[in-house]
This record gives structure tokens, C-alpha cells and sequence, in this order.
């Protein structure tokens, strides 16, 4: 669990980021989330957006990645969610403390 510093830390490295991975309207399909998983290891931090009709869909996908891959949301603007995961074996990048 992140502490709201952190997350803050997070959400300033996340600004300048464009989403790496999509998922439009047939949903969460095993390739997109293979893909996801490959990215989210190699970044730690990334950007995923979520181009669905329903809100609630969109929150049930956004949460269903983070759940099956153990990443944290760090934040969610309109279809757009930040994702944070550290990479044990190549961390790039250092949280403060908080």
C-alpha cells in the first residue's frame, strides 16, 4: 500500500507519460494483458487507457489489472488510469520514504 506522498511522488512522474497500452471496446483480452503485464514490468509506472462506453465497465477493467497483476492505481482522470508496480529485480524507481 502506497502512503499519499508517495503517491503524489508517483503522480508528478506520471504527468509527462501518454498511455502505452489500450483497451477499447472488446475489452480485457488475454494479448492485451500479456502486453500490459510485459510493459508494467519493464516501466514500473505507466499509463493504460480504457476506452469503453460504460463507467462502470471501464472501473471494473481498471480494477481487474490491477488486482490479477498486483499493481497499485496511483490515480484516474476520465479514461485514463496510472498504474504503479515495482519491479524487484530491475527497480527504477526510488519512493521517498514518506
Amino acid at each position: 500500500m502506497l502512503k499519499e506522498a508517495q503517491k503524489k511522488y508517483l503522480r508528478g512522474l506520471g504527468h509527462k507519460l501518454h498511455p502505452v497500452v489500450t483497451i477499447g471496446d472488446a475489452g480485457l483480452s488475454d494479448a492485451v494483458y500479456e502486453e500490459y503485464e510485459s510493459t508494467l514490468t519493464h516501466h514500473e509506472l505507466i499509463k493504460v487507457r480504457v476506452r469503453v462506453g460504460d463507467r462502470d465497465v471501464r472501473d471494473d477493467i481498471i480494477a481487474t489489472l490491477c488486482s490479477r497483476s498486483g499493481a497499485v492505481l496511483v490515480q484516474r482522470i476520465g479514461n485514463v488510469a496510472l498504474v504503479y508496480r515495482e519491479n524487484p529485480e530491475q527497480r527504477k524507481i526510488r519512493l521517498p520514504a514518506a
